[in-house]
């Protein structure tokens, strides 16, 4: 990996820095970090102008744009009927200095059946593999009761794209492939679709979030609720979580937006990588699975750091 290089920009180098909305940017920068800053009170691009230059960060690799939301599942405390596929809470004989179980073994040989892992109950284990590949989730619960579940651990293996495992094979074209793309071919092919979905050996255990108010995002990796439309993963080797970061996605949908980084996720390394969260539910789900982008994020880092 070349090493960084850091382009200190002026704000007159984003792309309609002007016409976003900074207070929504801010909103979300105080919860992130003081809720009682006392800066809100002003004028939201003043403080960012104020108190942060833009710097660009490059690795050599182009910038790519992915996105991500919170599943809304149907599921069961209790196996039952058609909710026979386990979410595990984090086991423990779990070392984070040593690869763990790989997905195969957890789900063949299932050596965790019978410890009181589980947390919960879905119908279908492509909804399983979805929830570990954002990382968080709710699940509605028979009688209507709602269950919030966040990342715990993971077994220590490596994250493999499966999309990018089908591309591979020809399967997709790379600007085809998409979740709901993978659930279907995964479906159709049986066998052959469950054994490519153990082609990442990459396996999340849960938590279950009982502080989170049901109107606000689910926990990032600062332990921060996240916003949809506001808040991107990060790799942290590059850009510091907490940090405001202005994004200039293209493609079909363009964003320019001043985001907060709240979250990380094993697919997202590099200086140039950026997962967008775009809320709970399927429509959200909808969108976050469409978008593979290029573009540019630049970091806003505070006057005397930069």
């Amino acid at each position: 990996m070349a090493a960084p290089t850091y382009t200190r920009l002026t704000f007159d180098d984003l792309t309609d820095w002007a016409a976003d909305d900074h207070q929504a940017a801010l909103d979300v920068f105080r919860m992130t970090h003081d809720p009682q800053l006392s800066a809100a009170s002003g004028d939201a691009r003043i403080f960012f102008e104020t108190h942060f230059d833009p710097v660009l960060i490059e690795d050599g690799k182009p910038m790519l744009f992915t996105g991500y939301f919170e599943p809304e599942l149907t599921g069961s405390r209790v196996q039952d009927g058609p909710y026979q596929y386990p979410i595990y809470a984090v086991p423990d004989d779990l070392n984070p200095d040593t690869p763990y179980h790989t997905r195969r073994k957890i789900e063949e040989d299932a050596p965790l059946a019978g410890r009181g892992l589980e947390l919960a109950w879905l119908a279908d284990p492509v909804d399983r593999f979805f929830l570990q590949v954002q990382g968080s989730g709710r699940i509605r619960l028979p009688g209507g009761d709602m269950m919030r579940v966040g990342f715990g651990a993971k077994n220590g293996h490596p994250y493999t794209s499966v999309g990018k495992a089908l591309i591979a094979r020809g399967v997709f074209a790379p600007d085809a492939v998409s979740a709901d793309a993978i659930r279907d071919w995964v479906q159709a092919n049986g066998e052959q679709g469950r054994a490519l979905l153990w082609e990442n050996e990459s396996y999340v255990f849960f938590r279950e979030l009982t502080d989170v108010p049901a109107d606000q995002g689910p926990l990032g990796a600062m332990g921060r609720s996240i916003t949809a439309g506001r808040s991107i993963a990060v790799d942290p080797a590059f850009t510091p979580l907490g940090a405001p970061v202005w994004i200039e996605k293209a493609g079909a949908n363009p964003i320019n937006r001043l985001m907060v980084a709240q979250d990380t996720g094993s697919a997202i390394k590099g200086a140039q990588r950026a997962d967008i969260f775009f809320g709970t539910g399927a429509a959200a789900g909808a969108v976050a699975g469409s978008v593979n982008d290029g573009g540019r994020m630049v970091v806003l880092m505070p006057k005397g750091v930069a």
